[in-house]
């Protein structure tokens, strides 16, 4: 089994900055893509941001230039940086991650999802 343990999240005013972590373990042999979504009230769940193996990393439009992905290989871990929040970034964040087992089976994990609430 693959666990995902997701850290940083909380409430902040607008204009400021929370950076998200989120620690992947158990039988892992391999991590692919790593990502992070998220889930605002009564909307459906929707990617933030995304990050391969090797580095490249892919974003929505609403958080381009304020948000940044990265990852530390060595340690499973994807981080977000998020900076100039804004209200409408409120939502739950969940971090995704996909790769192989030590089995060489194939996974997907969720984390547990942390809150994020910016304030007017």
């Amino acid at each position: 089994q693959v666990q995902l343990v997701e850290s940083g999240g909380g409430l902040v005013q607008a204009g400021g900055s929370l950076r998200l972590s989120c620690a992947a373990s158990g039988t892992i042999f391999s991590i692919n893509d790593m990502g992070w979504y998220r889930q605002a009230p009564g909307k459906q769940r929707e990617l933030v941001a995304a990050i391969t193996a090797g580095g490249s990393t892919n974003y929505a439009d609403s958080v381009k230039g304020r948000f940044t992905i990265s990852r530390d290989n060595a340690k499973n871990t994807v981080y977000l940086q998020m900076n100039s929040l804004k209200p409408e970034d409120t939502a739950v964040y969940y971090c995704n991650t996909q790769g192989t087992t030590i089995w060489r089976t194939p996974f997907t994990s969720w984390g547990q999802g942390t809150q994020v609430t910016v304030s007017s």
